[in-house]
């Protein structure tokens, strides 16, 4: 009988280290999450939302759009050189979209005219996700002749003359 006993205590006291690892391993995990959640979670007033591309490219298709549906003609106009161009959509230049920080944004847009004249246009946004604003739009190319190019300075781009 003893010797059973000695068993069921040797055993037990074997264990035992086990069964304490295990206790003191939960009341830690909890601290460790909130830790880490603390640095994975924007506290208010943090950085907003990242904006995809594809975000960004809906934006702009919605504008062209809308500003479509909203003239007589059913084109998207822009002045240029006082000029009132009307244009129609020919594709959204995915790869050259772009978040500029401080929710604003950058998109490149190719046009035609009815006459045939293909024009790229440059698009400024700001904004959030889905409530996104053009707020600037220039004719950057006339038939892939650049009017101005594109020059960091900074950590800012600013146009520069192409000639």
């Amino acid at each position: 009988m003893i010797t059973r006993f000695i068993i069921a205590v040797a055993v037990a006291l074997f264990f035992t280290p086990t069964m304490s690892n295990f206790a003191q391993e939960h009341p830690e995990h909890p601290k460790k999450t909130e830790d880490k959640n603390k640095g994975e979670h924007p506290k208010k007033g943090d950085a907003e939302k990242k904006v995809t591309t594809a975000e960004i490219s809906t934006g702009i298709k919605k504008h062209i759009s809308s500003e479509s549906k909203d003239s007589s003609d059913k084109k998207f106009h822009v002045s240029y050189e006082g000029k009132d161009l009307a244009l129609d959509l020919t594709k959204v230049h995915d790869d050259r979209l772009s978040t500029l920080g401080e929710g604003k944004y950058f998109a490149c847009v190719d046009m035609k005219a009815t006459d045939g004249t293909t024009y790229d246009i440059d698009f400024f946004m700001a904004g959030k996700p889905g409530d996104m604003k053009v707020t600037e739009t220039s004719v950057h190319k006339i038939n892939g002749k650049p009017l101005y190019n594109w020059k960091e300075e900074n950590g800012v781009w600013k146009k520069v003359s192409s000639k």
